[in-house]
């Protein structure tokens, strides 16, 4: 398993955002690094966890919860075989994209070390899985891509910084610490958009679980409990 790009944006403006100064920072381009990656604060006021990467709504992105967003190539080839288009390395608005990382089958609270263990590797754990908005469908062109990218399952994953240090393309990627659960990104992201009866499973996830989609377990849980 390892790090094929790491990929950061700037700002820009685009017609497609309802971002208040209508710029985004969602068309992502491959560096050399190496990138620095820190924890960047509370959501709304944090941004983006990587040196030199923008995140412009900070109302819906960024924050420590989603201060790193990580695809996976096998997925992202999925997608050029529908599509039938070329997908780069940060075509999805990706800062980290994977090579043999199964992102969709990852627990949520599952830790991954990236880095040389020689230099400053960092620690992240996986959050949750990436809701599409209306920047990412406007970004990629396609008629109807949330409701595809929806129906598809395979997000990709939402990173917290738990350990600062530095990253590079080729860097592995080796998972420390699976929780014990069964709550992976593939069912955390069904829970939240097409089966809200899902929701009471994450509970199982607890606190590694973002503030609000434990808010929305817990209460559905309660609402509806027989």
């Amino acid at each position: 398993m390892k790090l094929l790009s790491v990929n950061v944006g700037q700002a820009r403006p685009v017609p497609y955002t309802d971002q208040p100064e209508g710029v985004t920072g969602i068309d992502k381009r491959p560096v050399d690094g190496p990138v620095r990656v820190t924890a960047p604060g509370p959501k709304g006021v944090g941004a983006s966890g990587l040196a030199g990467d923008s995140v412009c709504d900070l109302r819906h992105h960024g924050g420590d919860h989603q201060a790193v967003y990580a695809m996976a190539r096998e997925d992202l080839d999925e997608w050029e075989r529908e599509l039938g288009r070329t997908l780069r390395n940060g075509s999805f608005g990706e800062n980290l994209t994977t090579e043999g990382v199964d992102i969709s089958g990852a627990l949520i609270g599952e830790r991954w070390r990236i880095g040389s263990p020689s230099g400053s590797p960092v620690l992240l754990e996986v959050a949750s899985g990436r809701i599409p908005c209306r920047t990412f469908q406007g970004h990629l062109g396609e008629q109807g891509w949330v409701k595809r990218f929806t129906r598809r399952g395979a997000p990709g994953a939402y990173l917290r910084v738990l350990q600062a240090g530095e990253i590079r393309p080729g860097d592995p990627v080796e998972i420390v610490h699976r929780p014990d659960h069964e709550v992976t990104v593939a069912l955390q992201f069904r829970a939240v958009t097409t089966e809200r009866s899902l929701l009471p499973r994450l509970l199982a996830a607890g606190a590694a679980l973002p503030p609000k989609t434990l808010a929305a377990a817990r209460e559905y849980t309660k609402t509806y409990a027989t």
